[in-house]
């Protein structure tokens, strides 16, 4: 048979199997319309009653939505099998992360096989066994499960602070734990979500960011306004302790309501610092003062950095600290600034280059430099006086997905993967001048040696060439027949990196291409890429995105029948943008917890503080640049839409359950594909952050199955 005629005929298969499972019809949401006035132009927004969550109405619609995705979900064949496969993919080996050093002991967070959930271990030294701090999965029951959300151990490796919360909601509840004994303290602080805990010398007390105590009728964008920095002491009462630093707390330091603040220090040096995050810009606020006049409002801080710097991440030693800075480098350099010396000018240390430089830490024996470097990562050890810079090997050639330092440690502690090699831990030795396994993790057991990746640019509408991974099975056959998976994020800066993820292994072992989009808004070449896909330049992401699916279909690797695209949280304008402008260049798509009505999304929790990324509906040129991005509103009535799947968590406290269910809404009045729009919501979840290796697992044979029946796999369909 012509590839033509097969396309032709799959085509005809796939525009029915959307009706085949589906035999009842998803609940009709009703339709009241309201209409909004921005700048002279009328928006009509159907669905903004379901904004109010807490409504009856919502909650029983939301859940004969998800009622109705099992049933059409479960009637897969092949998703029983699918399941199995990826439950022990996943549970095939150990997984480790956030490993963190202090005073010889060893932290980290370790899911064995046969544990659903993360936990906290310890070793008194690399080679020592290890033993368990904390297990959530006790605190867990079967309505609603604990994760650890962070940890941060004190300087002597005494004891470890850690957030708990419930369901994946990020509400964390810090506590503390005795290293030595496991013991659980009495210590327990409230509105901890973003932890931020900084311990100080003494072992006993450590400061913290603590969000504002709201009123119950407190509006939901006031949660994370407002925040401040407090010094606690073990055993003292959080409510009545100072706060040091943040949201009017010191006349010499100008905070605004949707400022984030927090306070670093490091062993090495007798400054502190305190740092202002204006929401989520990169670019900070910094101020210092002495370490040891620190003691509640009257703290003398003084500005030496400001938004202008364009200063992204700070380290200290002794009086110099060292600047992470994209101000007149877009790949960024490294400045140092003397402390001791108000006025004193930064001065370049590390001047930028080809690479784009992602971090920066200070070791005991040098400052050491995190690259990304045509795609891969790359380090490099600086003297902290200044000097040629000495590149560090790697054992491999990936991504260094992990980068810590210690004023007290010679070297990083560097995670680092690729695409095809599992993560592995490696520390520096002084000795070997080189990266050395910490052996925390063995090699997985899950085989990807018969999986290669290749490195691509696809030329998006303004001829700006994308990059582009591609992941398949060796010796794959460029004929077009084959079921392709294209994710795009595109958002904050944020580089989507080669990761091995062994679950992927379930949809490349059946013929699947799996391609990732280094769309703009990302920061694989710096910030000018970054703000290239940002606010008014934001429809460049998409372009990029479906610049990256025109690839894959003219060089054969799928057909547009065959191909899915991804999108999760910012990424839901990515992928809700391609499917709005392009639906024809899609036969499926997954917008998990994703961004879809942009124009409301300041209304959200985590609203105010993702105004400088993408704008507010309160000046003409932020309404503009969100009405662009804005793909629930781009939604066209009896347009052949793709099947999409959407997915929630109920206790989403980043992108909130509203913005999947209006856009499923829309698109099922919508679509005139015959394809099926199902919502999925997870009720014990949040925005992923929390989930357990079942709900993780379950998800994802979910999404699997679906796109394996709508891009027509055989195996999957409908008899």
């Amino acid at each position: 048979m012509r590839q033509r005629d097969f396309l032709a005929i799959l085509g005809i298969s796939l525009a029915s199997c959307g009706s085949l499972l589906a035999q009842a019809a998803p609940p009709v949401a009703a339709v009241r319309d309201v209409t909004d006035a921005y700048f002279g132009q009328k928006v009509v927004d159907p669905y903004r009653w379901m904004e109010d969550t807490k409504s009856t109405e919502f909650a029983d619609w939301l859940k004969a939505q998800n009622a109705y995705t099992r049933a059409v979900l479960e009637k897969i064949p092949g998703r029983t099998a699918l399941a199995t496969r990826i439950k022990a993919l996943d549970d095939a080996g150990p997984a480790v992360s956030s490993v963190q050093w202090a005073d010889g002991r060893y932290f980290y967070f370790k899911t064995d096989p046969g544990s659903d959930n993360r936990r906290l271990f310890v070793r008194d030294r690399l080679d020592a066994p290890e033993r368990l701090l904390l297990d959530t999965e006790k605190q867990s029951t079967k309505e609603k499960h604990y994760s650890i959300d962070y940890f941060t151990p004190s300087l002597d490796g005494g004891y470890v602070a850690a957030g708990v919360s419930a369901g994946g909601s990020e509400n964390s509840i810090l506590e503390v734990i005795e290293t030595a004994t496991g013991k659980d303290l009495p210590d327990r602080i409230d509105r901890a979500e973003f932890g931020g805990v900084s311990w100080r010398k003494d072992g006993k007390s450590f400061f913290y960011t603590r969000l504002a105590k709201l009123p119950p009728d407190a509006p939901p964008t006031d949660k994370y306004l407002k925040s401040q920095v407090f010094l606690h002491t073990l055993g003292s009462n959080p409510d009545s302790e100072p706060a040091v630093f943040g949201f009017g707390v010191a006349d010499s330091v100008t905070v605004a309501p949707a400022d984030f603040s927090f306070v670093l220090q490091s062993t090495a040096s007798p400054w502190i610092i305190g740092v202002v995050a204006h929401g989520v810009q990169n670019e900070l606020t910094l101020y210092t003062a002495p370490k040891d006049s620190v003691r509640g409002a009257a703290t003398a801080w003084r500005k030496f950095a400001d938004v202008e710097d364009a200063v992204t991440s700070v380290d200290l030693h002794g009086d110099t600290g060292y600047l992470l800075s994209h101000k007149d480098a877009s790949r960024f350099q490294i400045m140092t600034v003397d402390l001791a010396h108000p006025g004193s000018k930064p001065a370049v240390l590390v001047p930028a280059s080809d690479a784009v430089i992602r971090n920066l830490g200070v070791a005991k024996d040098a400052l050491y430099v995190q690259d990304l470097d045509a795609g891969l990562g790359r380090l490099r050890r600086v003297a902290l006086g200044g000097g040629p810079a000495e590149v560090v090997a790697l054992p491999f050639p990936g991504a260094i997905q992990s980068f810590t330092t210690d004023a007290r440690l010679d070297g990083p502690i560097v995670q680092i993967t690729s695409w095809t090699e599992s993560p592995r831990w490696y520390s520096y030795s002084a000795s070997q001048r080189g990266l050395i396994d910490t052996k925390l993790v063995p090699k997985s057991p899950v085989d990807f040696s018969g999986v290669e990746s290749v490195e691509v640019k696809a030329k998006s509408a303004d001829g700006t060439m994308v990059p582009l991974s591609i992941v398949f099975k060796k010796g794959l056959a460029r004929d077009g027949s084959h079921p392709a998976y294209l994710a795009g994020y595109g958002a904050y800066g944020i580089t989507y990196d080669p990761a091995f993820v062994p679950t992927n292994l379930a949809w490349l072992e059946r013929g699947g291409v799996l391609a990732i989009a280094h769309v703009r808004g990302g920061g694989e070449y710096g910030e000018d890429w970054h703000r290239a896909g940002m606010l008014a330049t934001k429809p460049h992401t998409v372009d990029d995105f479906i610049a990256c699916g025109e690839y894959l279909v003219e060089n054969k690797y799928t057909a547009p029948q065959r191909l899915s695209g991804e999108g999760t949280s910012a990424g839901g304008v990515t992928i809700g943008g391609a499917i709005t402008r392009r639906p024809d260049l899609f036969g499926a798509a997954l917008i998990r917890v994703g961004d879809s009505d942009a124009l409301r999304s300041e209304t959200m929790e985590s609203g105010p503080a993702n105004i400088p990324e993408f704008g507010t509906v309160t000046t003409e040129e932020g309404f503009k640049a969100l009405w662009a991005m804005d793909a629930y509103q781009h939604v066209k009535d009896h347009t052949a839409y793709p099947g999409v799947m959407l997915t929630t968590g109920a206790n989403d406290p980043r992108v909130a359950p509203w913005q999947a269910a209006k856009m499923t809404a829309r698109l099922q009045a919508a679509t005139s594909s015959g394809k099926p729009i199902l919502l999925r919501v997870d009720y014990d979840a949040g925005h992923g952050l929390g989930s357990t290796k079942t709900q993780r697992d379950d998800q994802r044979a979910d999404e699997f199955a679906f796109l394996f029946w709508q891009l027509g796999e055989p195996g999957f369909q409908p008899r």
